[in-house]
């Protein structure tokens, strides 16, 4: 049992797709297909629809009719990883470590009367999902990370005037996950390994709140600020390895204190003429928040703490800017035809970057249709190619020896979605 060491983190499970999402972090930027296709330029002031629930509640007060909106993204990524190498140099680099996933959205807006609207909005604000294959060269430093992140936000917005809006939503957050490592026979480096799964999950309150201001008949700019969340998860911290002797197979309660940053997004829309509609946004996030993250296990006895207690990794993150420029053309009375840029910081420092969430700078470009065969039917499609810039990981551990790389990752997005009026 001497000979088996781990340290393992929660927190960076913690976050089921954001090391591939278009957005920054583990942040998900897929709330709405309608605002995929201009890459989310004009989130805050365009009020398409009953997406605007998230983009900005203030934007309600421009639908005056009920209506639903319900809908998904599938993320394809890819990586490939190249000069690797490790201690234990045992072991393979496959890359491709992020399934085909979803990410769902759903929304309701109901004008109450000529001030007044209603909204409900359910989707994934953040998620982080990551399995290597069981040999993987730096399974001492990641192995499989799961979690999902899903909020219920209802809704109400004021329409002062003609040119004046708010809206505010509180938020119901509910997070949980799921994160192993492999645990690292010293005796035997490379064979025997052990493994720590931790589990852990909590519902947490925040807020969204928005202001869209119509400055001309033509254009209108819009500010929403998402609150920061403030999590503790409870769960356990479960060891298993011939290597930590009496105590395999044991349990131990955990906590993590864990809180998602707050951001605030602006953009502006401007409908050039009967056809073509412009967008542009920029969106700021507080990534610097995630410090370190810090796993407390409780009842670990004194063979296992310095494995356990606490668990501790550094992150150093700091905070991000992202920018887009995005354009609709109205092709006939049935079809909108988007594209959109976006370029996103990562927040992620290069000492730091942990092959958890491998990221970097990146770069998206998206497309997007919307049909209407009908005043009550609009049907969305969007599709998103994202380029991250070169991640490099260099990790060195006493504890779970060494793992350097160099990741190329890459990421395709397809989202539809459907919004009826009554």
């Amino acid at each position: 049992m001497k000979h088996l060491w781990s340290k393992t983190t929660l927190a960076l499970a913690l976050g089921a797709i954001a090391s591939h999402s278009l957005a920054g972090g583990f942040a998900i930027n897929e709330q709405s297909v309608s605002a995929m296709g201009t890459s989310f330029a004009g989130r805050s002031s365009a009020a398409d629809d009953a997406t605007t629930v998230f983009g900005n509640p203030a934007g309600m007060s421009r639908l005056k009719r009920e209506q639903v909106s319900a809908g998904a993204a599938l993320i394809y990524a890819k990586t490939d990883i190249d000069d690797a190498r490790s201690f234990p140099g045992i072991g393979s680099n496959d890359g491709d470590m992020v399934p085909l996933v979803a990410a769902p959205m759903g929304y309701y807006v109901k004008p109450l009367d000529d001030n007044w609207t209603f909204g409900l909005g359910m989707y994934v604000p953040f998620g982080l999902i990551t399995d290597y294959e069981s040999g993987f060269q730096g399974r001492y430093f990641a192995d499989r990370s799961e979690v999902r992140v899903i909020t219920l936000q209802p809704t109400l917005s004021y329409r002062f005037n003609d040119q004046l809006s708010v809206g505010f939503g509180p938020t119901i957050n509910r997070i949980d996950g799921e994160l192993t490592s492999a645990a690292l026979n010293r005796a035997t480096p490379g064979s025997n390994d052990g493994k720590v799964k931790v589990k852990g999950d909590d519902t947490a309150l925040g807020y969204n709140i928005g202001v869209l201001y119509q400055i001309t008949p033509q254009t209108r700019a819009g500010l929403t600020y998402h609150s920061m969340v403030d999590y503790k998860l409870e769960g356990d911290t479960q060891i298993n390895g011939t290597g930590f002797g009496p105590f395999n197979g044991r349990e131990f309660d955990a906590s993590l204190k864990l809180k998602t940053p707050e951001s605030v997004d602006f953009s502006v829309t401007h409908e050039l003429n009967a056809d073509w509609t412009l967008y542009a946004g920029s969106t700021w996030t507080r990534w610097s928040r995630l410090e370190a993250i810090v796993v407390e296990n409780e009842g670990v006895p004194a063979p296992l703490t310095q494995t356990l207690s606490p668990i501790r990794e550094e992150q150093n993150w700091h905070d991000t800017w992202s920018h887009a420029i995005g354009a609709a053309y109205k092709l006939n009375p049935q079809w909108v035809l988007r594209a959109g840029l976006a370029i996103d910081q990562s927040p992620a420092n290069n000492q730091d970057r942990s092959p958890r969430i491998p990221t970097n700078d990146r770069k998206a470009i998206s497309f997007g249709a919307a049909w209407s065969p009908s005043d009550e039917v609009t049907v969305d499609l969007a599709y998103s190619y994202l380029q991250e810039d070169d991640a490099k990981i260099d990790e060195v551990s006493p504890t779970k020896g060494a793992y350097s790389s160099t990741f190329k990752n890459s990421a395709h997005g397809l989202g539809a979605q459907l919004t009826y009026r009554f």
